[in-house]
């Protein structure tokens, strides 16, 4: 019986593994005092049978043996002799090439040979499944879901999530506690105040899953082949690959990294960086518990929200797996210094329930009869982390016909999807729809390994927190990305974070609360917001608009490539438009702003989000079309000041000779000028709808610029405003915005 916090906990029995180097000897996996071990699990070097989930194990006979390597718990599985196909076969030209036979590279095969692609070929280092999807906790279970709110913030995040419906379709209800309680009558309902029940959830076999799948990929005519680990990429001038690995080499029109936990492996071998951090995720299995045995029908699955745990049935058991928090989570940190150790494959890290037992008593404070089992497994593998949690899907800037579909924290829950987004993707030359929040091009060089790990400890440990509306999480900030005004307006505002940047959304006003107050009420930047509002409407503001994607594109063919790209007309010279890329198929792809600057020379704006999201798109229809320009990301090089309000014309002619009345400086004109001897390029727009110029400056002018027009301001009440008033000003204005309305 284990002790914790003066009181025993009832019959929680733990496995123990033998240390390195004394087999048979048991040795506790928890150091809490009076663990003990269950009765019938054995451990020792030989070949014994471990009691998986039996979701698992619903297809295939599967042996395991286990012991403790440093921190590493080797598990080797053992399958049937593979088919035939990836026993002899070998193709030296591929159509597509995907690397990883997880659930999702396997759900990509399948999807592209369905819809007719040909010689799709999949190389897998050791066998399908393995890596992640094989011990991941999930035939196809439907008994719904519930999210448990304990607190009343929690019962207002629902209601949130409820006025979110519209826009995905998703049935979902909240639900009271009697309600809750008749669905799931294991629980203490003590504490219970509702839940957010979703009928068409449920769990699913991820090794089922990805041997259908596998099964169905090689009767339309998909090459799975295994062992073959990749050793080497090498692009030809042609856009092509050569894919070698110890069976031979393949060339292929493409290829796309599903490696999962390798993935950062497979990128170094071209050179890129991708934003992933291997963490260590456990989940345990009980023993039969009579009253889950009693069910007539299968529970749903539970997640407390508080307590930070997932809960389900498994047969006559329970499966529970906890998310910790920051601090006693845990990153496989080798990994990221000395990379993936090379015989990875199907393993296990050694079971640390200390990390996780503060969890394991809030789910036995929840439900009760968890206190009368054992626990027959504990399962700690390797889950692969994205700064913002969700994965990376789709083809990578700057390197041409190489896509990614790596980062997946819940790969089982997206694979299908995924495979069949990018099967359309790949197939059609378009995505079949926006799903620019997985877009890998939203990280960028400022992307460094310890943003990286800072963010994925945070998300990881946030998985479970009050989603708020206007969310900010502060781990690895701020980046080396910051705009020449940062050190000057940092005290003065809350800063938002946008691709890197750290960007003013609202600044403080005296004697108001400051800080980072979120609610799903009125927050503290309520009566600041509209003060910038007002200040705008009524006189005139400043806002730092530098996170902007700006591209130079210049060249002979430059005016032809940009009539290709943009449904609008192509602005005459010293004028802008808003125009918009299409797809082959006339659906939005990108809203810009385009500047003729000089004959045959340009300058396009786009925000923050999607600066290389959009470049990746022009540059490849620039290589597609051979048309010959020279394109330029100067996005770091350049500030961007926004000045608005009916008193900008005003403020602005003191600091220039240039006539910027109506009709000497027209809306949408663009001018190069100089503001005290600081060159600018002046273009009169204002995304808040009022009158106002957008100023663009050379990076290291931005400070002294800024402290020039407010001090020529003074006069005329000038003040800063931030983004959540230039959101409220252009709304008003029914100015659309690209993510939002578009």
């Amino acid at each position: 019986m284990l002790r914790s916090g003066g009181q025993w906990l009832r019959g929680l029995r733990l496995p123990r593994f033998p240390p390195r180097g004394t087999p048979g000897r048991p040795r506790s996996v928890c150091s809490r005092e009076g663990v003990r071990i269950s009765k019938g699990f054995r451990c020792q070097d030989s070949p014994i049978p471990i009691p998986l989930p039996s979701r698992l194990l619903a297809v295939s006979s599967v042996s395991i043996r286990r012991w403790s390597v440093g921190r590493q718990t080797q598990v080797y599985i053992r399958e049937g002799n593979p088919p035939s196909s990836a026993e002899t076969q070998w193709k030296d030209r591929a159509e597509t090439v995907i690397i990883g036979g997880g659930c999702v590279g396997v759900s990509l095969a399948y999807h592209l040979a369905k819809a007719g692609m040909k010689d799709v070929v999949l190389l897998e280092k050791s066998e399908l499944t393995a890596g992640s999807t094989w011990h991941a906790a999930v035939g196809f279970h439907q008994p719904g879901s519930i999210r448990i709110a304990t607190t009343p913030v929690r019962v207002d995040e629902f209601k949130y999530q409820m006025t979110r419906t519209g826009w995905h379709a998703t049935e979902q209800y909240i639900i009271e506690p009697e309600k809750i309680q008749e669905m799931f009558p294991l629980l203490n309902m003590n504490k219970i105040l509702a839940g957010l029940y979703n009928p068409g959830d449920g769990h699913i076999d991820p090794y089922s899953l990805t041997m259908a799948l596998a099964a169905g990929a090689r009767k339309y005519g998909a090459l799975l082949k295994y062992p073959a680990p990749v050793t080497s990429l090498k692009p030809r001038s042609d856009g092509t690959w050569d894919v070698e690995t110890p069976q031979g080499s393949v060339r292929a029109n493409r290829i796309v990294n599903a490696a999962g936990f390798w993935a950062r492996e497979v990128g170094k071998m071209i050179g890129l960086e991708h934003p992933l951090i291997p963490v260590q995720h456990q989940y345990v299995v009980t023993s039969s518990i009579p009253e889950v045995k009693a069910l007539k029908r299968e529970l749903p699955v539970l997640r407390d929200l508080e307590g930070s745990f997932y809960l389900r049935q498994e047969r006559d058991g329970l499966l529970f797996g906890p998310y910790e928090s920051q601090e006693k989570m845990k990153v496989q940190d080798t990994w990221v210094t000395n990379g993936v150790p090379p015989g990875f494959g199907k393993e296990l890290f050694e079971s640390d329930l200390d990390r996780i037992m503060e969890h394991i008593e809030v789910a036995m404070e929840m439900v009760p009869v968890l206190k009368k089992a054992d626990i027959i497994n504990v399962v700690n593998g390797p889950i692969t982390y994205s700064p913002d949690i969700l994965p990376m899907v789709g083809p990578h800037q700057g390197v041409r016909n190489y896509w990614v579909a790596v980062g997946f924290g819940y790969g089982i829950i997206h694979a299908g999807g995924v495979g069949k987004y990018l099967s359309d993707w790949i197939l059609h030359g378009e995505p079949p729809f926006d799903l620019i929040e997985l877009d890998p091009n939203r990280y960028g060089k400022w992307t460094t390994t310890q943003y990286t790990e800072a963010k994925a400890r945070e998300s990881y440990g946030f998985n479970n927190i009050v989603g708020y509306p206007k969310e900010e999480r502060f781990a690895g900030r701020p980046t080396q990305r910051v705009s020449g005004l940062y050190k000057t307006l940092e005290s003065k505002c809350s800063m938002g974070f946008h691709a890197g940047w750290e960007q003013p959304h609202w600044f403080y006003k005296p004697g108001q609360d400051t800080g980072y107050r979120p609610s799903f009420r009125r927050t503290n930047w309520f009566e600041p917001v509209g003060s910038e509002y007002k200040q705008v409407m009524q006189r005139v503001g400043v806002i730092d608009l530098s996170p902007f994607g700006k591209f130079n594109i210049k060249g002979q063919d430059s005016i032809r490539l940009l009539d290709h790209l943009f449904a609008n007309v192509i602005p005459k010279v010293g004028f802008t438009n808003i125009s918009h890329m299409l797809t082959p198929k006339g659906r939005v792809y990108a809203e810009l702003t385009v500047s003729h600057q000089s004959p045959g020379e340009f300058l396009l704006v786009t925000g923050s989000g999607s600066e290389l999201h959009d470049l990746r798109w022009i540059e490849e229809e620039a290589v597609r079309g051979r048309y010959d320009v020279e394109i330029k990301n100067v996005t770091d090089e350049f500030g961007v000041l926004g000045v608005a309000g009916p008193h900008t014309r005003k403020v602005l002619q003191k600091l220039t000779s240039e006539d910027l009345s109506d009709d000497a400086f027209k809306f949408l004109q663009t001018k190069s000028l100089k503001f005290s001897n600081i060159p600018v390029t002046a273009i009169r727009i204002s995304y808040t709808g009022e009158l106002g110029w957008e100023l663009y400056h050379r990076r290291e002018d931005s400070a002294a610029l800024y402290d020039i027009i407010m001090n020529a301001g003074q006069e005329e009440g000038i003040d800063n405003f931030g983004t959540y008033a230039m959101n409220a000003l252009r709304l008003e204005k029914a100015f659309r915005a690209w993510g939002s309305e578009v």
